[in-house]
């Protein structure tokens, strides 16, 4: 009897060595918002187990808003920020303690580590958190990430933590991401409804054409969904990174043989940190809309933009910001650094190089201040 044939992505994420494992609230916790001890225990096993065999292991946990539900007589997820943070506020107290007490039982030391977007977003801060996840890997913790929800406003919020994951697993420089939720793998559909088809495998953007994924989890406690997973899973693997999408309750195959779920193969080329960051983690100031010539040149051949090739200017923003490019399709194609205010701009778009002012040949955006984004 022939062996089933085992995709590159699987082999790649069965023997990573640095690996970023996220769950989500879901997985942790009751119906009612409590943690579930043994649900909670099991997936530390499952981790515990790949420590065992060698890898580096970061965990992206949701569940502290969750967690801190029951404690403070809430019925369900608030809708309103200050609600949330308070939840949160208690809620961590106790994830913490909860995974403390469960990775003690394989003498691991946990170390918590609180983010919000601006740490990510600020250069200054992306490298103060890559220093201290080296370090205490390095000493062979197990650092539990989750979003600093106490203090992160609605505009310094990631959004969901399966996003945040995807920035965790380069910037530590993850070998494979897994996201871990209540949802077995990807289907094309809601696989609770007749006609969705499971995908084992994606090696390219053409193979989750026309999947519809829903926006919200199915037990109302997290902010995720299979569209935040499919968007990091899409992330992480155009960055480089293999990813597997599975359910929590698989984790320990998951983990070991990675016969389980939905494999993402790594599309793109592993970004260095500052490139990375310009594509993906910071925030953009504003857009400069481009011809098809230009397009090509920035995207094709990874040429420096200028003048000639752009046609209009969005936003708000001065040199030294972060701006998308934008094809004729209204597709943002790139990302990079802008060399001009928007107020200087408008009087230069669409002219020759040779046609400016000596003091203003210059690249709009210098090739390597530039990202091509994956299509």
């Amino acid at each position: 009897m022939t062996a089933p044939v085992v995709s590159h992505a699987r082999r790649a994420v069965a023997s990573a060595n640095r690996i970023v494992v996220k769950v989500g609230s879901s997985s942790l916790t009751t119906a009612e918002g409590g943690l579930d001890p043994a649900r909670l225990d099991s997936l530390v096993d499952a981790l515990a187990a790949r420590c065992s065999a060698g890898s580096q292991v970061v965990l992206v946990s949701s569940g502290a808003i969750a967690a801190g539900l029951a404690p403070l007589g809430l019925s369900r997820r608030p809708r309103d920020l200050a609600s949330q943070q308070a939840a949160a506020s208690v809620g961590q107290l106790t994830l913490a303690h909860a995974y403390a007490n469960s990775f003690g039982r394989y003498s691991l030391t946990v170390g918590q580590v609180l983010l919000t977007a601006d740490d990510v977003v600020r250069r200054a801060h992306y490298r103060n958190a890559q220093r201290t996840f080296s370090r205490l890997l390095a000493l062979g913790a197990v650092p539990v990430v989750n979003e600093n929800d106490t203090v992160a406003t609605d505009e310094i919020r990631f959004g969901d933590n399966d996003r945040l994951a995807a920035l965790v697993a380069h910037l530590v420089g993850a070998d494979a991401l897994f996201l871990l939720s209540d949802v077995d793998a990807l289907y094309s559909g809601d696989p609770r409804k007749p006609g969705a088809v499971r995908i084992s495998e994606v090696s390219g953007a053409s193979d989750v054409d026309g999947v519809q994924a829903g926006t919200s989890g199915a037990s109302g406690l997290g902010t995720g969904g299979m569209a935040s997973k499919l968007a990091a899973a899409r992330l992480a693997s155009s960055a480089g990174i293999p990813v597997l999408l599975a359910g929590a309750s698989d984790a320990l195959r998951a983990l070991s043989t990675a016969d389980v779920g939905t494999a993402f193969a790594a599309t793109g080329s592993r970004l260095t940190a500052r490139r990375f960051w310009l594509g993906y983690a910071t925030d953009a100031n504003g857009r400069l809309h481009l011809d098809d010539g230009a397009v090509a040149a920035v995207v094709g051949r990874r040429r420096s933009l200028l003048a000639a090739g752009i046609t209009g200017v969005d936003g708000d923003f001065e040199a030294g910001d972060v701006v998308e490019l934008v094809s004729h399709a209204g597709e943002v194609v790139a990302r990079g650094v802008v060399c001009y205010d928007s107020a200087e701009l408008p009087s230069l778009i669409g002219r020759k190089t040779h046609d400016l002012p000596e003091e203003q040949r210059r690249e709009v955006v210098h090739a390597d201040d530039l990202v091509p984004l994956a299509r």
